[in-house]
């Protein structure tokens, strides 16, 4: 049986300091959360969610291997911005082929940040 799938809706981070992330995040992604709670803060970012969570600590997290992309219209400039704010790098802008963009940084919390810019993908309508 084949689950439906409606696409990527949240992607969640734990983070140390929810207030920092939430800071860093804000600066970022150049928006304010649209949910603040102590629990867990939502960003509405082109109609999809990122989502903070505290925990005591991001060291050792399991999610070493996966990374999220989130699409610009720029990666290099993307990149550069992320890394101007305090993110470290993970993987420098790449053209991947096809005209597609890719690069990776780390959060101040070591949690994995992709951006991409890919012009074949469309938005459903």
């Amino acid at each position: 049986m084949a689950i439906n799938l409606k696409g990527l809706r949240t992607v969640g981070i734990k983070v140390s300091d929810l207030d920092k992330a939430k800071e860093w995040y804000s600066k970022a992604l150049g928006i304010a959360p649209y949910f603040n709670e102590p629990f867990y803060v939502g960003f509405n970012v082109a109609g999809y969610e990122l989502g903070l969570q505290p925990e005591g600590s991001a060291e050792g997290s399991d999610a070493a291997n996966v990374i999220t992309y989130w699409g610009v219209d720029n990666v290099n400039a993307a990149w550069a911005d992320l890394l101007a704010n305090g993110a470290t790098e993970l993987e420098q802008p790449m053209d991947v082929g096809d005209g597609i963009m890719v690069a990776a940084v780390r959060d101040p919390w070591g949690n994995p940040f992709g951006v991409i810019y890919n012009p074949h993908f469309k938005l459903p309508e």
